[in-house]
């Protein structure tokens, strides 16, 4: 007679439709993602012509998006902090001293090669949530997602039209994704969305 050693696997527990929600909107609306697709919209209304709005679109996002990106995703594989979002409050110097550095020095190539105001202004706004934001992380947590969201709102409707105010209710969603998946506090986002409209939007306004 054979005696069954084996156990069945472990049932397990579907997540829950909220969570997979919560995850695919902090993914889709990423800073990084958002920084990307406002540096673009920035330019275009800027010039109006393509290729300058490449040129300059793909500077900031450069610099701003998709090097600092690329340092932390390098840093996650290596264990140096604890994912491409880096939830560890300890581990967000590194990435703020890189963005604050690259995008110091994106400003000075605008600036050295005459760029539009707007797209100065765009930079300028960014730099300064930047400094504000990597101050407060010295000794809180404030959720980045929440500020560069709320952030780009303001901006663009600044730059486009007040109509699109209205996707304020986006980047409220995004926070409250990333209530739900447990990475900040109800506090940590609004102060965030608060850093983003007030410094973020703010400082956009008055560089125009």
């Amino acid at each position: 007679m054979t005696v069954r050693t084996d156990t069945p696997p472990a049932a397990t527990t579907p997540p829950a439709t909220g969570s997979v929600w919560a995850k695919v909107l902090s993914e889709v609306f990423a800073p990084w993602v958002i920084v990307i697709a406002l540096s673009g919209a920035v330019a275009w209304r800027a010039t109006g012509e393509p290729l300058p709005t490449l040129g300059w679109g793909l500077l900031i996002a450069v610099t701003s998006s998709v090097l600092p990106m690329g340092v932390i995703v390098w840093g996650a594989r290596r264990g140096r902090w604890d994912g491409h979002h880096v939830r560890d409050r300890t581990g967000r110097l590194v990435p703020f001293l890189t963005l604050i550095v690259l995008s110091a020095l994106c400003l000075g190539l605008l600036l050295w090669w005459d760029a539009p105001r707007m797209v100065v202004a765009l930079d300028l706004a960014m730099l300064a949530a930047l400094l504000v934001s990597g101050l407060i992380t010295a000794w809180w947590k404030v959720s980045m997602h929440a500020a560069v969201a709320a952030g780009a709102v303001v901006i663009l409707a600044v730059a486009y039209t007040a109509w699109l105010l209205p996707l304020l209710g986006v980047a409220a969603l995004v926070s409250w994704s990333r209530v739900r998946l447990g990475d900040h506090t109800v506090a940590q986002v609004t102060v965030g969305t608060v850093l983003g409209i007030v410094v973020g939007g703010g400082v956009f306004v008055l560089a125009l």
